[in-house]
């Protein structure tokens, strides 16, 4: 019976980290002792131990990654609608995206990066634009232009 719910758990499982830890467990049950388990798959003997408490404890359930994620703040049905809306703009701006959100779901993130995610979902390359280019010197520039007009009139050394 435990050899067959492992077994099933390994062949279904889409997770490696489950398939590790019922593996592990599996050797243990077929005899391996701790120490060829840590050679032939890498784990620490106190990762079987865990594992092999875990699944005599809750069966494979207790195999089973616990951590599920968090809940986004916006549904689906809301997230379509910001993407909708930043598809039929000319402009963005990342100020405008955060106001429109706030002021129709409520939601404000708490990471910049929740609006950077919502303008890559749109297709839509978002980056910080400067008034000016900082490194622009117009000296620099003037004395390439004046060497690049000689150049082109066949006078190289000016």
């Amino acid at each position: 019976m435990w050899m067959r719910s492992l077994d099933e758990f390994i062949e279904n499982s889409q997770d490696k980290r489950e398939v590790q830890r019922a593996i592990a467990v599996k050797m243990l049950l077929c005899g391996y002792k701790h120490q060829e388990i840590i050679t032939i798959l890498g784990v620490s003997s106190g990762f079987i131990s865990k594992w092999k408490k875990a699944f005599f404890q809750s069966g494979v359930e207790g195999l089973k990654l616990a951590h599920q994620g968090s809940v986004g703040l916006l549904s689906s049905e809301q997230r379509s609608s910001v993407i909708e809306w930043l598809l039929i703009k000319d402009r963005w701006t990342l100020n405008e995206l955060e106001y429109e959100i706030s002021r129709k779901y409520g939601v404000t993130f708490s990471s910049k990066q929740s609006y950077y995610d919502l303008f890559n979902e749109a297709r839509i390359s978002w980056k910080k634009t400067q008034a000016h280019n900082p490194k622009y010197d117009e000296e620099l520039v003037a004395s390439k232009k004046k060497r690049f007009v000689h150049c082109w009139q066949g006078d190289v050394r000016k």
